[in-house]
């Protein structure tokens, strides 16, 4: 084996191949493995190096020096140090009606499906569907003929009876002219008295014969039982209708006034009635399906007698004078109904309160401008507002809108609400939407602060 001068192995060397020594050899074997000792010592070396630098780095004092989680913190701290936008109202004291809501069934206080009372062809109808009409008023006729002449032979019947009476009363009279001078028998005369009485009873027969036929002839005009709205005719004219028909010839609901049935929890019946054995007007409020435009407004009639033991509810009954018509019979409709007034109830926004872990709280904003969490127990809540019974006092500043981006501690800057801006969080950042509609200032009250219209809730009657 031999070396060649440029270091590669080899047998011999290129030129000449001229065999090294064996020390040659070996000494150049050595040098080689040296160099790459030294190219393995220079790699390391710059290895550490690197890492050293970046450890410095990364405890250097310009840079972080906590671990990651509490970097997190340093940049909420760092956030906190600049204040958030929110906007507050503060918390008052007013009294407030505490409502109960139900699903409601319009439900009609009367309904009559009109028949003939008597049957025969039907002439001709006096009504219009879906007409108002008043109780008495006419709706159908039937043929009135057949009748008529039952009528003409009662009417023939008693005249003939009524002749024969007078001719048995005028034997009667003469009989007894006889018997005073002895002429008869006693007997003749008793004979002629019953038959007097006979033709008198027949009369009587006769005369409630033709009541009868009037009677009749009467029921050939159909007319209204009810006052209410007609639905939609059953029989056109030309039929032939009878008492006995199922459908009859039209139904009449009363609309005015009207009926609404609709259950509540079997916990609200004490508060219910209470009210109705102390005789107060209950007054209950019917709203279309979006519960946002009002119907009509009523009174709670009465309760049922029984609880319903699979849904633990009660049924009550409440009646709406329905003047604009609005409810008709099987219509669903949102119900509310008042059952307690709670007095120097302390309120704040529903907005205002938050949920975490530990329950509810709320905001507080101090004289600082700075927030603390403050845990409340609510109440019961009615539209925008909700009762508060621990936690916060009348005049305390909560946040309503901004609570998602605060913690404890953090500064606030409060910002007056535009009502001309398209949306809430518009209004926090004072940032438009590109291109949008204007809305429509809301009207607010005279003298009432901007807050007014988080706590539009007004003071119990």
């Amino acid at each position: 084996m031999s070396v060649s001068l440029d270091g590669s192995d080899s047998m011999t060397s290129n030129s000449d191949h001229t065999i090294l020594p064996p020390e040659t050899v070996a000494s150049r074997l050595k040098l080689r493995h040296r160099k790459r000792q030294i190219a393995t010592i220079a790699m390391l070396g710059l290895l550490v190096f690197g890492g050293l630098i970046w450890y410095a780095s990364y405890r250097s004092p310009d840079t972080s020096t906590t671990p990651n989680h509490q970097k997190a913190n340093k940049v909420i701290d760092d956030a906190m140090q600049s204040a958030t936008p929110v906007t507050i109202a503060p918390v008052r004291q007013d009294s407030l009606d505490v409502y109960l809501f139900a699903l409601g069934t319009v439900t009609p206080l009367n309904t009559a499906v009109v028949h003939g009372r008597v049957d025969g062809q039907l002439m001709s109808i006096a009504f219009t569907e879906g007409q108002m009409v008043k109780a008495g008023d006419l709706l159908a006729q039937i043929d009135p003929q057949p009748f008529e002449v039952q009528l003409a032979l009662a009417t023939g019947q008693l005249a003939r009876d009524q002749a024969l009476l007078d001719n048995a009363q005028a034997d009667l009279a003469r009989y007894r002219k006889l018997l005073a001078q002895d002429s008869i028998s006693q007997q003749l005369v008793d004979t002629q008295e019953s038959l007097v009485r006979q033709y008198m009873g027949t009369i009587q027969a006769d005369q409630s014969g033709i009541d009868n036929a009037k009677l009749q002839l009467a029921y050939t005009r159909v007319t209204a039982p009810i006052s209410g709205r007609v639905g939609l005719r059953q029989v056109s004219p030309g039929n032939s209708v009878r008492s006995s028909d199922a459908n009859g010839i039209v139904t009449i609901t009363q609309l005015q006034p009207i009926g609404v049935i609709f259950t509540v929890p079997e916990d609200a019946l004490p508060q219910v009635m209470k009210q109705l054995h102390t005789g107060n007007r209950i007054p209950v409020d019917a709203y279309d399906r979006s519960q946002q435009k009002k119907l009509s407004k009523g009174r709670l009639l009465a309760a049922d007698n029984q609880i319903d033991t699979a849904t633990g509810t009660i049924k009550l009954k409440a009646e709406f004078p329905n003047a604009n018509g609005v409810l008709f019979a099987n219509q669903f409709v949102n119900v509310r109904m008042p059952v307690e007034t709670l007095s120097k109830a302390t309120l704040v926004p529903t907005a205002a309160i938050q949920r975490g872990a530990a329950g509810t709280f709320v905001y507080v904003v101090k004289a600082d401008k700075t927030v603390v969490v403050t845990p409340v127990k609510i109440g019961p809540s009615q539209g925008d507002v909700t009762v508060i019974n621990n936690g916060v006092a009348a005049g305390d500043k909560v946040v309503v809108d901004g609570a998602d981006r605060l913690r404890e501690g953090a500064k606030v800057e409060i910002i007056v609400r535009d009502t001309s801006t398209a949306s809430s969080s518009d209004a926090v950042r004072n940032v438009p939407h590109s291109g949008e509609m204007k809305n429509t200032p809301q009207p607010r009250m005279q003298g009432s602060p901007i807050w007014a219209r988080y706590l539009s809730v007004r003071p119990a009657t």
